[in-house]
């Protein structure tokens, strides 16, 4: 896939070799892997993220793959995951800088940067003290038709998450929420898939990590209905009758992961 590079990156990088240019990008180190590194960096005044890809080796593949879980082999997940949000009108990040190197799955080197979305706090944030603090109800209301509405674009999309926790939710806070004048965009895709249409598999792992990581936030049962209601886009008492089995097993997933994040915490 051909090298993507705006600016300030381009003028900044130009005839240079920009692997060598974006590993020796120094800030602030937030995941620091054999096979992968997250920092935030600054250029002109303007912050961004940086993930670089090193490949994670045979043994990582073949170990994901013999339990079951696909490997994230580079950055080429979160360009093209970015790229069909933007085109599909799903606020998420920008790039502006992608490359990757390298035919052999194991060893590929590739990178993105993105803007830094901010001033920004996510929803797992804004939402944690909702319990003992509930908000407004057109706030709360709002804030369950947006991500309802995103996630189901999404899918519609042909894009699956994978993370989908309400802590990759991020509201923009320069300016106070008032009815549905607010941004949220849709971060951390680096593992998300896409497709042509999103397998009905993919959908209910997100909707279900999604639900388990809401379950500390006070959510009513109208709450959840509502939910559904924007999610689906059809009249709720439809949604009830033609999805009894998904939702079924929601509430049974939901309460494994949770049960799982109580015994062993972070280690979910």
């Amino acid at each position: 896939m051909k090298p993507f590079l705006a600016e300030p990156f381009a003028s900044l990088w130009a005839q240079q070799d920009i692997f060598a240019a974006a590993e020796a990008l120094q800030g602030q180190v937030y995941r620091e892997l054999e096979g992968r590194r997250t920092l935030r960096t600054e250029v002109g005044g303007h912050g961004y993220f940086v993930k670089i890809h090193r490949g994670v080796g045979w043994g990582e593949i073949f170990k994901n793959l013999l339990t079951a879980k696909l490997p994230v082999l580079g950055a080429r997940n979160e360009w093209l995951a970015i790229e069909r949000l933007k085109q599909a009108g799903v606020d998420t990040m920008t790039a502006v800088a992608f490359a990757e190197r390298g035919s052999n799955p194991a060893k590929q080197h590739s990178f993105i940067i993105t803007e830094e979305l901010a001033p920004t706090i996510s929803l797992e944030d804004y939402c944690m003290d909702w319990p003992h603090n509930p908000p407004p109800p057109a706030i709360k209301h709002a804030l369950i038709k947006r991500v309802a509405t995103m996630l189901g674009t999404m899918h519609r999309a042909g894009v699956n998450h994978r993370d989908c926790y309400i802590c990759h939710f991020l509201l923009h806070t320069d300016k106070p929420m008032q009815g549905d004048d607010f941004k949220l965009s849709l971060i951390d895709l680096h593992r998300a898939q896409t497709r042509n249409a999103t397998p009905q598999r993919w959908r209910n792992k997100d909707l279900a990590a999604l639900y388990f990581s809401a379950l500390d936030i006070g959510l009513t049962q109208r709450d959840k209905l509502r939910f559904l209601k924007s999610y689906f886009v059809q009249p709720l008492r439809q949604v009830l009758q033609d999805e009894a089995q998904l939702l079924s097993w929601l509430e049974v997933k939901a309460g494994q992961l949770y049960e799982r994040k109580q015994r062993y915490g972070d280690a979910l």
